[in-house]
């Protein structure tokens, strides 16, 4: 008796299918690290500031007798200076920016989100019109009107400015999130017994915590950054916010980069502990599973 072994070889299509499915992924692979490398060295590049900084602010003054890497520079700007008051300063009129500003621009972005008809169609197109006007054509009339009522030179009159500034982009922001909502959760509690206002807190803003933050944060840097409107309306060194205080300590003190480049760095780590703070709640991955079953 005789066995016939029979054996296929692996036809000329197969063969070209899995070279040509092998040189696809060979190409997506090195492409892959081309853009890898690229945003590296984009990065590296965008760094090198920060890192000019971190070293300036890290290295002994030019009348120091330290040597290596010293706090020289960090304690004389606390002990000599006045920038923990414009720290203090800052931190108070940008909380108060923040807080205004997402109380006011939640239910106004509900507004624009929910809302049809020609009240809110002008609404919005208002909002855009304002937020295409720089806020430098504002400076002066306001300034003007705050003269008279006792708010240049004051905190409070700074303060409104910059929740003014900040509204009507907070707006847009809100609403853009708003509408990632399905407006089935809200009717869904509507069928339960649950009011309009009481649907937008219990269930809208309960799944909008990622948009809030973002325009959190967005009225925060604005105001937080401010150097234009604030040297308009600030005249006392007490009253100066953060980037006033380092320009006018820049000027007084050039030749010292230590010490500016540790204000500098103190100026930074409000913003960077925010985020890193925050960075876990920008999360949108809640909302549909809100939907299942329905």
């Amino acid at each position: 008796m005789s066995i016939v072994v029979h054996t296929h070889a692996p036809s000329a299509g197969a063969t070209s299918s899995r070279g040509a499915s092998r040189a696809v992924s060979d190409a997506g692979l090195r492409g892959r690290w081309w853009r890898f490398a690229l945003l590296l060295v984009i990065t590296a590049i965008v760094l090198v500031p920060v890192g000019v900084v971190l070293v300036l602010a890290f290295t002994p003054g030019a009348q120091s007798t330290s040597t290596g890497v010293t706090f020289e520079n960090f304690s004389h700007v606390f002990k000599d200076t006045l920038v923990l008051t414009w720290l203090g300063n800052s931190l108070m009129t940008t909380l108060a920016t923040v807080v205004v500003s997402v109380v006011v621009a939640a239910p106004a972005g509900y507004v624009l989100s929910r809302g049809r008809g020609r009240a809110v169609s002008g609404y919005s197109l208002l909002l855009f019109v304002v937020q295409s006007l720089p806020v430098i054509t504002a400076v002066v009339p306001l300034f003007i009107l705050f003269a008279k009522i006792g708010l240049v030179d004051n905190l409070l009159g700074l303060t409104i400015v910059y929740v003014g500034s900040t509204m009507s982009v907070a707006t847009w922001m809100m609403a853009a999130y708003f509408d990632s909502i399905p407006i089935s959760l809200e009717e869904a509690a509507w069928i339960d017994g649950c009011s309009v206002f009481g649907s937008f807190t219990k269930v809208v803003l309960r799944n909008s915590l990622p948009g809030i933050l973002s325009t959190a944060i967005f009225a925060f840097l604005l105001a937080w950054n401010d150097y234009l409107v604030a040297v308009v309306f600030l005249r006392s060194q007490e009253i100066f916010t953060l980037p006033m205080g380092v320009q006018s300590f820049f000027q007084q003190n050039m030749t010292d980069w230590g010490s500016v480049m540790s204000v500098a760095i103190i100026m930074m780590l409000p913003p960077v502990i925010i985020f890193v703070a925050l960075n876990k709640y920008f999360s949108v991955g809640g909302i549909g599973g809100s939907l299942a079953g329905r």
